[in-house]
């Protein structure tokens, strides 16, 4: 998973979250963790939002806060929020007409879509409070 990724943000961000699951957290903090810019994390964020594993207040004591529990939260559940999909986009104009690249995305596109249903299975597996809890065992075996 890329470092710079929007799931690898928001897996991270969740990961803190789980910790203490009420309390409330500002983009900039979560942005200054991240190292990235506050306008990144509140898009994520955002996603997040839309697909109810976050609630956000507004105002000063506002932010963000997991809307779930963590044990509810699964890693598939923050992949599909952030809608970051596996499968090839159809072929363009200029390439619709050309039976190589139509045949080249239809056997591509099948299988993209059968490793995505693998990969989203074995999200499924994992919660957002697994995650914290390796993190904490493997910084107590320190």
């Amino acid at each position: 998973m890329k470092r710079n990724s929007r799931l690898s943000l928001a897996l991270h961000t969740l990961g803190h979250m789980a910790r203490d699951p009420g309390r409330m957290r500002k983009s900039a903090d979560i942005a200054a963790h991240a190292g990235t810019n506050p306008v990144v994390v509140r898009r994520v964020l955002g996603s997040l939002r839309e697909a109810g594993l976050l609630v956000s207040e507004s105002g000063h004591a506002g932010g963000w806060r997991l809307a779930r529990a963590p044990q509810e939260i699964t890693l598939a559940d923050v992949y599909l929020a952030l809608d970051e999909r596996l499968t090839a986009a159809e072929p363009t104009a200029e390439t619709h007409d050309c039976s190589v690249e139509h045949a080249l995305h239809f056997r591509v596109s099948k299988v993209m879509e059968e490793v995505e249903q693998t990969l989203i299975q074995k999200l499924s597996e994992t919660t957002i409070l697994a995650i914290r809890g390796a993190t904490d065992q493997k910084s107590m075996s320190k």
